[in-house]
C-alpha cells in the first residue's frame, strides 16, 4: 500500500495536481477483500516492523488502509443494509444458489434507470 500511495503522489506531483497551497491531497487507501477466508494481514505497515530501541522507533513508517472484508458480514447483516454494495457482496457469497436469482432481480429493480450499471453487473 505504501508503494501505491507513493506512486500516486509521485504522479500527482508530476502532473502538477497538488493543492493550491502546494501540499498533496489526502488519500484514503481502501482494500476491498472478497476472498473465501477472513482477512488476516496487518492493516498498518508499522505493525509489520518489530519494535526498535530508542530514537529509531519514531521513524518506523505508518501506512494504514481501510479494510472492507466481505466475510466480516453475515448475510442477514448485509440484507438489512438494503444497498447496492451489500447486495453485490451477497451475490458474491450467496447463502444458496437460489438466492442469487432473487438478488439479481433486486439489483435489476434498483437499477432500472441505470443501464450503465446494469450492463456492468450483467458482465
Amino acid at each position: 500500500m505504501m508503494v501505491y500511495q507513493g506512486l500516486l503522489y509521485q504522479d500527482l506531483i508530476k502532473q502538477g495536481a497538488v493543492l493550491s497551497d502546494g501540499r498533496l491531497p489526502p488519500v484514503l487507501p481502501i482494500v476491498l477483500y472478497n476472498g473465501s477466508q477472513r482477512w488476516t494481514a496487518a492493516t498498518n505497515v508499522f505493525d509489520l516492523i518489530p519494535p526498535v530501541p530508542g530514537l529509531v522507533e519514531q521513524f518506523k513508517p505508518h501506512a494504514r488502509y481501510l479494510l472492507v472484508d466481505e466475510n466480516a458480514y453475515s448475510d442477514s447483516e448485509l440484507a438489512s443494509l438494503k444497498n447496492l454494495v451489500a447486495t453485490v457482496f451477497r451475490i458474491e457469497h450467496p447463502a444458496d444458489p437460489e438466492s442469487i436469482q432473487a438478488l439479481l432481480h433486486l439489483l435489476e429493480e434498483w437499477l432500472s434507470d441505470r443501464s450503465d450499471l446494469q450492463y456492468m453487473i450483467a458482465r
